[in-house]
Order: structure tokens, then C-alpha cells, then sequence
């Protein structure tokens, strides 16, 4: 079997994630987290968008991570964002994380929010 090994360009991918935390580019965050193309920000859920809103011209999909369970992000939040042209797509935190890494290493246009596990 290759092995490939893969460049996030100046991207920063997910390296792990735990009760309460994330680590992103080597840095551990505590709480729930935006990570985008620009960085890492704290994020206060599904009324916080101003931040991925930001985003609407270098994204076009943020992946949900809704905690430990899949759930359904608040319906204004979706509404809010895919009004902005960003396509939002729920999945648990976990499934969030490996997702965003695999399309941020193909060099998409992706940016993740997540609650913590």
C-alpha cells in the first residue's frame, strides 16, 4: 500500500477533538469552535452566524458538527447562511471533523462549526 501524505497548504485541519475541546493546527481550543480558511473562533452556536457570514465569499459549504449526536441546526441559522449562497450540511462533531479535513485536503471551499463532544 502508498502512502500519501497530504498538504493542507496554509490551511489549518482538525488534528483532534475530546470531551469539551478541539485542537486545530497543533492549537487546543476549549468550547465551541469556527474553523475556517482565515483561522479559528470561538463560536456561540446557532445564533452566532456574523462569522460565518463573513465567510460567504470563501466558502461554500460549513459543515454543521452538532455535538456527540447528529441534530438539526436551528432552522433560522440554515436560513441565514443558505440565503448567503453557503450550503449547510448537520453531521455529528465527529463526522464533521474527518469530513472537513478530507475536503480542506482536496482544496475545497469548506469551513466547519462545532459544538463539542
Amino acid at each position: 500500500m502508498q502512502l500519501n501524505e497530504i498538504d493542507y497548504n496554509d490551511a489549518m485541519p482538525i488534528d483532534a477533538y475530546g470531551p469539551g475541546f478541539f485542537r486545530v493546527g497543533g492549537k487546543k481550543y476549549e468550547g465551541a469552535v469556527l474553523v475556517s480558511p482565515t483561522g479559528v473562533v470561538a463560536w456561540g452556536g446557532y445564533d452566532d452566524t456574523v462569522n460565518a457570514l463573513a465567510l460567504s465569499d470563501q466558502i461554500d459549504v460549513l459543515f454543521v458538527g452538532t455535538g456527540a449526536e447528529i441534530a438539526h441546526p436551528d432552522k433560522a441559522f440554515r436560513t441565514r447562511l443558505e440565503e448567503a449562497g453557503i450550503g449547510v450540511e448537520a453531521m455529528a462533531s465527529p463526522a464533521a471533523c474527518r469530513t472537513y479535513n478530507v475536503l480542506l485536503s482536496e482544496g475545497r471551499r469548506v469551513a466547519v462549526a462545532l459544538l463539542p463532544v
